[in-house]
């Protein structure tokens, strides 16, 4: 089981909004480009949303379950408390 992943995010208020980058990244838009653009977080801003590598169980539930869970380097929508992200999973080990 996979102890540590390094993933990208976008973090948005609205899941319209969520869902339009989505669109967007499957059309082709560089995730940086529409983190700095959109994302609320700090991490948008300063890294093109890049979290870096993380152990499991440090990011809200919701989040961690989609990282540890889902298909690598394919974007995905999940809420938690923060709002609505979009979350590119890089890898896990």
């Amino acid at each position: 089981m996979a102890r540590t992943a390094s993933a990208l995010h976008i973090l948005v208020k609205h899941k319209e909004q969520a869902e339009d980058i989505l669109k967007q990244l499957n059309k082709g838009a560089k995730f940086h480009v529409l983190a700095k653009k959109h994302s609320t977080c700090p991490s948008g801003k300063k890294a093109g949303g890049s979290l870096g590598e993380f152990t499991k169980g440090t990011m809200v539930p919701a989040f961690d379950k989609v990282v540890f869970s889902k298909e690598i380097l394919t974007p995905h929508l999940v809420k938690t408390k923060f709002g609505w992200h979009v979350i590119k999973i890089l890898y896990r080990t």
